[in-house]
């Protein structure tokens, strides 16, 4: 559902109750991550990447407000080897392409979730 994750690329490791791991991206940018939820917030984690260092996370957290929800993401992430190529774009445009990634995933599941 992420826009720039390609569905033949990516691959589920592992999962439990409140844990998955998985590699997503594409032949380009990839990573394998363990992703961990509670409450409302999800927290994924680097196993391995062929842009970033292991052990750096993302931290999403959505809240209700106002009859909607107030989504906050927090990126504590490295680059490594090829990776830094990508650090100009992100630097400049890293928040809108990933603001703009998930309000297209976000319409996606909502989309989703109204055809049931």
């Amino acid at each position: 559902m992420w826009p720039n994750i390609s569905r033949e690329f990516w691959r589920l490791h592992g999962h439990g109750e409140n844990w998955a791991a998985a590699t997503e991206g594409s032949p380009a940018v990839w990573a394998r991550e363990r992703y961990e939820w509670a409450g409302n917030s999800v927290i994924g984690t680097t196993q391995d990447s062929n842009v970033w260092q292991p052990g750096g996370t993302w931290t999403l957290t959505a809240e209700p407000r106002d009859g909607g929800s107030h989504v906050r993401v927090v990126l504590e992430r490295r680059f490594k080897g090829r990776g830094w190529i990508f650090y100009p774009m992100v630097a400049l445009f890293g928040r809108q392409m990933f603001e703009r990634n998930l309000v297209k995933t976000l319409r996606v599941l909502r989309n989703s979730s109204s055809h049931r």
